[in-house]
């Protein structure tokens, strides 16, 4: 959050500053300072698309613990039960029915790049190793946050929200996966608005 808010703050402010060197220049040092006036107001729009996935990550924390997983199946290929976009994938185990596996999406495409290098088949050991073990909280029938383990493994970085998006359509309900109406109750907490109970 605090990187999402000096990000915010520094390139609109960046842009201004930039503007006001410019003005008391020479003309050609505007054409240097191009490439800024261009990408500053984009980079400054983003950065707020970043607040939404915050709050939902903090409400996300709010409501489920941080656990462990170890050797999570994962995976950047399309699943065909899954509706709307998605890039990459992580497999949970229901809570109701261990052996029952629920994938939950990256829905966004918004800083995925550092886990899709790590999830991708070609990757390199060393990079897949980083994420042999990842944190989670959430439940897979609804909603969760993944996240790498620092460097030293003492705590979660890269947190990222992962959805269930399986088709509605197809027919399930929550109920078939043993979830009760206070797990769907902890769900709407952690922002999910289940279609069907």
């Amino acid at each position: 959050m605090a990187m999402n808010i000096i990000g915010l703050i520094c390139w609109p402010g960046g842009w201004v500053a930039l503007l006001g060197v410019s003005l008391h220049t020479p003309n050609w040092v505007v054409w240097l300072f191009m490439p800024y006036f261009i990408y500053a107001p984009y980079r400054g729009l983003t950065q707020l698309k970043y607040f939404p996935a915050a709050f939902l990550m903090l409400r996300i924390l709010r409501t489920y613990p941080w656990q462990l997983e170890r050797d999570v199946v994962r995976g950047l290929t399309k699943r065909p039960e899954v509706v709307a976009k998605q890039y990459g994938w992580f497999e949970f185990p229901n809570p109701a029915n261990e052996e029952q596996q629920l994938p939950l999406v990256f829905s966004e495409h918004l800083r995925t790049e550092w886990w899709a290098r790590r999830m991708a088949p070609r990757a390199k050991p060393r990079l897949k190793a980083e994420i042999e073990t990842i944190w989670f909280a959430g439940d897979p029938r609804f909603i969760g946050l993944v996240a790498a383990p620092t460097r030293r493994g003492t705590g979660p970085r890269r947190l990222h929200v992962v959805e269930q998006r399986i088709d509605v359509q197809s027919g399930w309900r929550f109920a078939d996966w043993g979830a009760t109406p206070d797990d769907i109750e902890r769900g709407r907490r952690a922002g999910v608005y289940p279609v069907h109970s």
